[in-house]
């Protein structure tokens, strides 16, 4: 990565979420109360690059607005770039093609991509994006919420609020 990331900040309403963007892209957005995850990404794959504090670009702003005031699909548009393996890319691409307000089995997205559910999970563990990259619509085979970096409280807040859970 060349050029500037700056970081910036998101308050929502199940906590605050640091971002770090660059070239108009999001590199990372995690939840605040997780920096050692942030740094981690900056260390693995940005040459331990710190971002410039800096105002979250208005069209971040105003998508994730959207997107927590129940205009689910406002965040779909937003370009990400997370660094990561080859693999753990098309996990992530996959992860933006489940409609908010659905669920899929980590078994089900590793039979699309031709994987075992753990590498998927692993994958998906190490997701540095955060909603955008709904890491959260991921559940176990039998519909259980398992493992999310946020926490299970936040995966079934967010779950709820796209209608994919009561």
């Amino acid at each position: 990565m060349s050029g500037t990331l700056i970081a910036a900040s998101y308050e929502s309403p199940i906590g605050a979420l640091s971002l770090v963007l660059g070239g108009g892209m999001i590199h990372i957005a995690e939840f605040s109360d997780r920096p050692d995850r942030v740094a981690r990404q900056l260390d693995r794959h940005y040459g331990g690059l710190r971002p410039e504090n800096a105002e979250l670009l208005a069209p971040v702003r105003r998508a994730l607005d959207a997107y927590f005031s129940g205009e689910t699909s406002a965040i779909d548009p937003l370009a990400a770039c997370a660094a990561g393996t080859a693999f753990e890319q098309a996990v992530w691409r996959a992860l933006r093609a489940i409609p908010a307000g659905t669920c899929l089995s980590y078994g089900a997205l590793a039979a699309m991509l031709n994987s075992s559910p753990r590498a998927v999970g692993r994958a998906n563990g190490r997701n540095p994006i955060a909603i955008i990259q709904p890491c959260h619509r991921l559940v176990g085979a039998d519909g259980a919420l398992t493992g999310y970096a946020g926490g299970l409280d936040r995966k079934a807040w967010l779950l709820k609020h796209e209608g994919a859970r009561p």
